[in-house]
């Protein structure tokens, strides 16, 4: 048996309670797991200090020195302390210890020389350590221990239980000890070599025992690659079994209502990035295999466009297609949008949403299962069971880390074969988020706006300089363009937000009166109908203002309105702000983006608000939004566990993940199956890895 797959409690310090504490707070079952937690930092421990040289500064020190006395002093309540004096030859300092007196008074050996190392803190004169690591110097001398110490990931429990970082050290030595470092190599040669890696043997005791800090970065490459360079094998892997595996319908006639369509109807020329975007999306619809492509636009960039045009060439081949969104305002947006290009075309398009009406929904149901319907819009409706559909080819998703998996997958059961998959999304993703996140589809990027849009001016205004922006405002609306006016909404302060919301309201009507102007109101507690009509109101130019709440982040297209001034804009995430700005910018005319903001700012605002000044560009917005917030929050809660790494950093090692990319790609392409005898080693690794029920089976 591998002695890595050993119960934990079987190692020498663990036992049964232990191991019971490491499996539910660390999720530490086996040998094995042991040896992959790895330390978060590490403490130097090659200096030694004097008391002398001690400063009052609460960092961690290590001195050599001897116990010359030991008292317990009484602190009333029947609470005490254990007090040690502790000499070097430079002078003296105490030793205090609250908890485990009766074992330390048993266990200290006076006139011994130790090892103590801890935090240091000054009382008058006086430097004490409060629980001190102590060590006696012959031991000390004689351990596995690097000049670097690791400080383990731990919880406030395995503290408060005694399984202190010293513990964990223990355990790890004891360990090494046990396995006589047997750990066999799991990359190729091949490999090894190109990159110049350590063996896994090495990486694996310089990462708990590092001599130094260029043995310690040897080992963090390697191990930080490694990790990386089997998620990229399961996800490339995945990809190429779903491509030969999975059938698709193959959809070879490019035909009437596609080529009717793109000659006669588009209302204006595509432009480079959907032609290309178009093509590569044909080539999957043609392949006989399912496609499964995410659509990345940023907002205005035409993706809609785009869906429709597949959805005809579905329709061409006999197929029905569904496009699902998150919100009812962005079903809506999406019905409208292709109703209107698609108004020429012989084509029956309808919407099913929480608000359709019951004899509706009939003929719905009815057209969805005799085929007579071609294209569904709607929202989580959608996915009830009463929907069935004679013949589902393709289904495009919007937005698509609105929806869990569960929600996705039961798209696939209406159809005897899986439907084309197109998910799109106006969040750009940072690349190295793209590769992780989604490496098993393949990713089409629209990264071009259509023609005769002016790229939107943004700039940042502080609360005293508000006359200044109301002024502008007044001169905009005077050409007769609108304006939105969004204020923060964030659900644990909503009756703060909402009152902020009316006053902000008041105000703005105070300062736009009547008759000369009209204010619109948007916010999360009116009605849906109440809501479409503001809405509505809006759309058809009726109110020059909309102050709303972030409502109306997604899929809220009025072409006219050209200014939208985002009040403390410090309490937005980038991404946000990048959504609420692409609001405008929607018509011919230049439009704005005001950021309006406290003085005081934190470095991580001042940071958000320079970047949304500097660009436009969604993709280089995601990549500062990634290094400020880490991976976890961009992709929303339900996503934030995804990667639960245990070495690499998807910020800091990118470099690293496209060299594993790159890796995992080439070596697929020549030994798709990892027959080759030089990778069998790779390939049990891969198989025990897919075993586990780990992140790969949370994505996408």
């Amino acid at each position: 048996m591998n002695l890595l797959e050993t119960p934990i409690e079987y190692l020498k310090g663990v036992g049964p309670q232990r191991g019971d504490l490491l499996r539910k707070e660390m999720n530490i079952h086996k040998y094995g797991d042991l040896i992959n937690l790895y330390p978060n930092r590490y403490i130097d421990r090659t200096r030694y200090f004097k008391i002398n040289q001690l400063v009052n500064s609460n960092s961690e020190v290590q001195i050599v020195g001897k116990v010359v006395h030991i008292k317990t002093i009484d602190q009333g309540k029947g609470k005490s302390r254990l007090v040690a004096t502790f000499l070097d030859d430079t002078g003296q300092m105490e030793l205090v210890w609250f908890q485990g007196q009766k074992w330390v008074k048993e266990s200290l050996k006076l006139n011994t020389v130790y090892v103590i190392f801890g935090k240091v803190t000054q009382f008058g004169s006086v430097f004490n350590m409060a629980h001190p690591e102590m060590e006696l110097l012959e031991e000390h001398k004689t351990a596995l221990r690097s000049a670097m110490q690791p400080v383990y990931p731990s919880t406030e429990k395995l503290n408060n239980k005694g399984v202190t970082n010293k513990v964990i050290n223990k355990m790890m030595m004891q360990l090494f000890s046990e396995t006589h470092q047997l750990f066999s190599e799991t990359l190729p040669a091949s490999i090894m070599e190109e990159l110049k890696l350590i063996p896994k043997k090495d990486a694996l005791v310089n990462i708990h025992f590092p001599k130094n800090q260029e043995l310690l970065a040897k080992a963090q490459f390697r191990l930080k690659f490694e990790e990386l360079f089997f998620i990229q094998l399961q996800l490339i892997t995945k990809n190429l079994i779903r491509k030969h595996k999975i059938k698709g319908f193959p959809f070879e006639i490019i035909g009437e209502n596609f080529n009717d369509f793109y000659n006669n109807h588009l209302p204006f020329e595509l432009t480079n990035a959907q032609k290309r975007v178009l093509k590569e999306i044909r080539n999957d619809l043609g392949s006989h295999a399912q496609m499964n492509r995410l659509l990345q636009g940023d907002v205005g960039s035409g993706k809609t466009i785009v869906a429709l045009m597949c959805m005809l060439i579905a329709k061409d081949n006999g197929f029905q297609s569904c496009l699902m969104a998150p919100t009812e305002i962005l079903a809506n947006q999406h019905y409208n949008g292709i109703s209107e290009l698609a108004k020429d075309l012989n084509i029956n398009i309808r919407i099913l949403t929480g608000s359709t009406k019951i004899a509706q929904r009939r003929i719905i149901h009815e057209e969805l299962e005799n085929g007579t319907l071609d294209i569904i819009i709607g929202t989580h409706a959608l996915l009830e069971d009463k929907v069935q559909f004679k013949n589902l080819g393709l289904a495009v998703i919007d937005e698509q880390h609105r929806f869990g998996v569960e929600q996705r997958s039961k798209l696939w059961t209406k159809s005897e074969i899986p439907p084309h998959v197109l998910v799109m999304t106006a969040t750009p993703i940072p690349r190295t988020l793209a590769m992780s996140l989604y490496g098993d589809l393949d990713i089409s990027v629209i990264d071009e706006l259509p023609p005769g849009r002016k790229p939107i001016q943004t700039v940042h205004r502080f609360d005293s300089k508000r006359l200044v922006v109301w002024k502008f405002l007044k001169d905009e609306i005077a050409k007769g363009r609108q304006i939105y006016i969004v204020y923060p909404l964030i659900q644990e302060s909503e009756k703060m937000d909402y009152k902020d919301l009316m006053d902000g309201y008041e105000s703005i009507s105070r300062d736009f009166p009547l008759p000369h102007y009209s204010i619109s109101i948007l916010h999360g507690k009116m009605k849906p109908a109440d809501k479409d009509e503001e809405m509505k109101r809006f759309a058809e130019g009726k109110t020059n203002i909309m102050v709303a709440t972030t409502v109306i982040e997604v899929g809220v297209n009025v072409p006219n309105a050209s200014v939208m001034v985002i009040e403390s804009a410090e309490r937005f995430g980038l991404s946000q702000l990048h959504q609420l700005r692409g609001r405008v910018g929607r018509g011919a005319e230049q439009s704005y983006c005001i950021l309006m903001t406290d003085y005081k700012l934190s470095e991580d605002s001042k940071t958000r608000m320079e970047t949304m000044v500097r660009t436009n560009d969604g993709f280089e917005i995601a990549e500062v939004d990634l290094k400020l917030r880490g991976p976890g929050d961009i992709m929303g809660k339900q996503q934030s566990g995804v990667l639960n790494l245990q070495i690499a950093d998807l910020v800091k090692d990118r470099d690293i993940l496209q060299v594993a990319r790159h890796l995992a790609v080439k070596l697929l392409k020549e030994d798709p199956s990892m027959n080759l005898p030089e990778h069998a080693k790779l390939k049990e690794v891969f198989l025990e890895i897919s075993k586990k029920k780990s992140i790969w089976n949370y994505i996408s």
